[in-house]
């Protein structure tokens, strides 16, 4: 499912390598729900990575389900960038 052009979505995920088999998907949402969610990441700290066609896949999720194997691939690629980003502002301080 691609958004309508002009509305954005927003989708947050967590996974924690030790206890999920997968990345979960905890909250989802367009316009001002996007909005809000993209506002508590910035709030927390929490990195952003924009990717429409990603988000659009977890639109079709249910709130606390695992992601399925199909975005597996994706979302590495996702965590990946991520994590190198954290690395690097970790080693500028």
């Amino acid at each position: 499912m691609k958004p309508r052009k002009g509305i954005k979505i927003a989708a947050a995920l967590k996974y924690d390598m030790k206890n999920d088999g997968a990345p979960m998907l905890l909250a989802k949402g367009k316009g001002l729900v996007a909005q809000k969610i993209l506002e508590r990441a910035s709030e927390g700290g929490i990195d952003v990575h924009e990717d429409a066609s990603v988000a659009g896949s977890l639109m079709q999720l249910d709130i606390g389900s695992e992601i399925p194997e199909c975005l597996y691939e994706a979302v590495a690629r996702i965590l990946a960038h991520i994590i190198d980003i954290d690395n690097k502002e970790a080693g500028r301080k």
